[in-house]
């Protein structure tokens, strides 16, 4: 490949992921006020300083003695690596470990304007200058110091990728599952205050119901009083022809046998009034009878809607509020799992984001913040 062997080339990249971990490390640091080991790796190294590194130099080689050309390729061979590499490692960990888009002529957080100028310039600056004194280093070194480096720091690097890849991976699903377990959270919340709102409701129907049976039970009461006072009428009025029909009598002593018939007829009509007075009576008791039923009926109805409405919310609550728990306490669990790996992956990348998964990242790095401070 060009001038350079396959492990030189190899050499060159755990070279630049190394001094791009300085750099990054250093910027960091200094921004926080704190030390950051920056990166997705465990180790001091950083994949895609190596990788864009190695390609700048390898797209540069063929325009070498044309400076422009070598700050248009390294533009554009590091902006689409950038966008590449941002855009798989969002979709494989659900979250992006950079994020410009708060930069203009950004798209989509990935790449914008300010870094691709910077990444040409950077090729410049690697190329003609940082690049010399380290291909020097590189091709006077004891082939087999070289292949012996070479082999150590490849294990280990592979063995730092696969872990890391497997933490960030599990970094993903735990974001992803403490998401839909807020969501969940909420919606149970708010099934419990709808059962209870649903409660409150049945409840004032019932005593909208009662009332209207109470209403129904008086107006019997009052028509029942009624015809009492009818019957009451009709005796006065029996009385008063009975008195009408003795003045006949002391008046009248040749109608002695006409007034005899009237009197036959009025007792006969005062029998009437009686049996219509017992029928009153009957009438009156039919009626109380049918109001202690109603009321009998009202109350065992009350009662046993009452206690099925209870019963249904007790065990429905019971059900949610169970489930509210096992969701919290889930959720707790994944929230302060906090494996090594886990908290420098998150530790190591301060500026990564997450537009679907943005409360439950806020959370995770405020869980570490807080047990760092502890």
């Amino acid at each position: 490949m060009y001038t350079y062997a396959w492990y030189h080339w190899l050499t060159f990249f755990y070279i630049y992921c190394f001094f791009g971990w300085i750099f990054e490390s250093t910027y960091v640091s200094l921004k926080k006020g704190r030390f950051v080991n920056r990166g997705f790796l465990r180790l001091p190294l950083l994949p895609l300083y190596g990788t864009g590194a190695v390609m700048m130099l390898w797209v540069s080689l063929p325009v070498k003695n044309n400076l422009i050309l070598v700050y248009l390729s390294g533009v554009i061979a590091a902006t689409i690596l950038e966008y590449i590499t941002g855009s798989v490692m969002e979709r494989l960990f659900k979250m992006k470990y950079w994020d410009y888009s708060n930069q203009p002529f950004n798209i989509r957080g990935y790449i914008c304007l300010s870094s691709s100028i910077a990444w040409g310039f950077l090729t410049i600056f690697m190329t003609e200058i940082v690049h010399k004194p380290i291909e020097e280093f590189v091709l006077h070194l004891n082939p087999v110091l070289e292949f012996a480096l070479i082999g150590v720091i490849s294990a280990a690097f592979a063995a730092d990728t696969v872990q890391s890849v497997r933490e960030a991976l599990d970094l993903g699903r735990a974001l992803e599952a403490m998401t839909k377990m807020k969501a969940e959270l909420e919606e149970i919340q708010v099934q419990i205050a709808l059962l209870k709102a649903e409660t409150s409701q049945r409840m004032n129907e019932l005593k909208e119901d009662t009332a209207q049976r109470v209403s129904e039970l008086r107006n019997l009461r009052e028509d029942a009083v009624s015809r009492v006072s009818e019957l009451k009428n009709l005796k006065e009025d029996a009385a008063a022809r009975v008195s009408e029909l003795k003045n006949l009598k002391e008046d009248a002593a040749a109608r002695v046998s006409e007034l005899k018939n009237l009197k036959e007829d009025a007792a006969a009509k005062v029998g009437e009034l009686k049996n219509l007075k017992e029928g009153a009576a009957s009438r009156v008791s039919e009626l109380k009878t049918l109001k202690e039923d109603a009321a009998q009926k009202v109350a065992g109805l009350k009662q046993d809607t009452a206690l099925r409405v209870a019963e249904l919310r007790a065990e429905t609550e019971a059900a949610l509020n169970t489930r509210l728990e096992m969701l919290i306490e889930n959720r707790r669990k994944l929230k302060h799992h906090m494996t090594f790996y886990r908290k420098g992956i998150l530790r190591g990348n301060p500026s990564a984001s997450s537009k679907r998964f943005a409360e439950a990242l806020k959370e995770l790095k405020e869980t570490i913040e807080q047990k760092k401070s502890n």
